[in-house]
């Protein structure tokens, strides 16, 4: 059975997620998009997408 979840749980996850991509981010040296968004203005979806692509560099680079 689905059951539903609050809103403001749903908000709150969220919010949990980009900070750690964000911050993770900044670890890494990676402060802006190559179109000048910077971190607090992209999307979960948008700071996963650059998390995944920054880690694979990383282990490629090593």
């Amino acid at each position: 059975m689905i059951s539903s979840v609050p809103v403001k749980q749903l908000n709150k996850a969220i919010v949990i997620q980009k900070d750690f991509f964000k911050a993770d981010l900044l670890n890494m040296g990676y402060f802006k998009t190559p179109d000048g968004r910077q971190l607090y203005e992209l999307s979960l979806r948008d700071l996963e997408y650059i998390y995944q692509r920054e880690k694979t560099k990383l282990r490629y680079d090593e």
